[in-house]
């Protein structure tokens, strides 16, 4: 197996340019993208967890996943040349009437890191529209976000809208005024309280 602990030390820095330098010299190399990608989802899986552990905060791990994403738009045109792409999708969005949306992108960049094909709704998505987006992508998991007391009922209509559709698909919740307390009561499959341990929810959601 080939040495990207350079990668991944890079991708863990933020440092962009040296993640960018790192990937086109494995691709140049002869690696397989699989390894390359392998090491990426590892670096950000270390991301994850030392954020969850408060040994690194919100700006390192933004830093981190814009490295990742600068280098992984270097390997996905090779990933589809080799028939490669991500196992599961996810659709993730804030539920209607709130337009926050800092948290939403950390999560979807952290399932992004952990290998997951992200489609994201944006914010103030009513509940119709996570069923149509599941339906058309094909999507196994749902993550939903809201930092307003007053937008977590809506949680619940986007619930009972998967329930109703009959889709196959996980709804995992997160937000400021979220609880599993709350998750539980609602129905959903899981809550997260950070992008990192987002990421690990989804994993094990998808596993199961």
């Amino acid at each position: 197996m080939a040495d990207l602990s350079g990668l991944s030390l890079a991708i863990q820095a933020g440092d962009r340019a040296s993640a960018v330098r790192h990937t086109n010299e494995a691709l140049a190399a002869g690696v397989p993208p699989q390894e390359i990608l392998n090491a990426m989802t590892e670096a950000m899986g270390i991301i994850g967890r030392l954020f969850q552990d408060g040994d690194i905060f919100v700006p390192e791990m933004l830093i981190a996943a814009r490295a990742m994403k600068e280098a992984t738009a270097i390997l996905e045109p090779v990933l589809v040349e080799a028939g490669i792409r991500p196992e599961h999708t996810a659709v993730i969005g804030t539920v209607e009437g709130d337009l926050h949306d800092i948290g939403k992108n950390l999560v979807g960049m952290m399932l992004k890191g952990a290998a997951i094909e992200v489609v994201d709704l944006g914010v103030n998505v009513p509940a119709d529209r996570f069923v149509e987006a599941a339906r058309e992508h094909n999507a196994r998991l749902i993550g939903l976000s809201a930092l307003l007391t007053t937008t977590m009922p809506n949680m619940r209509k986007v619930v009972e809208a998967i329930k109703a559709s009959n889709l196959n698909t996980k709804v995992m919740i997160g937000g400021a005024p979220t609880t599993p307390e709350f998750a539980a009561q609602i129905g959903a499959d899981g809550f997260a309280p950070d992008a990192g341990a987002a990421a690990d929810l989804a994993k094990s959601l998808l596993a199961g």
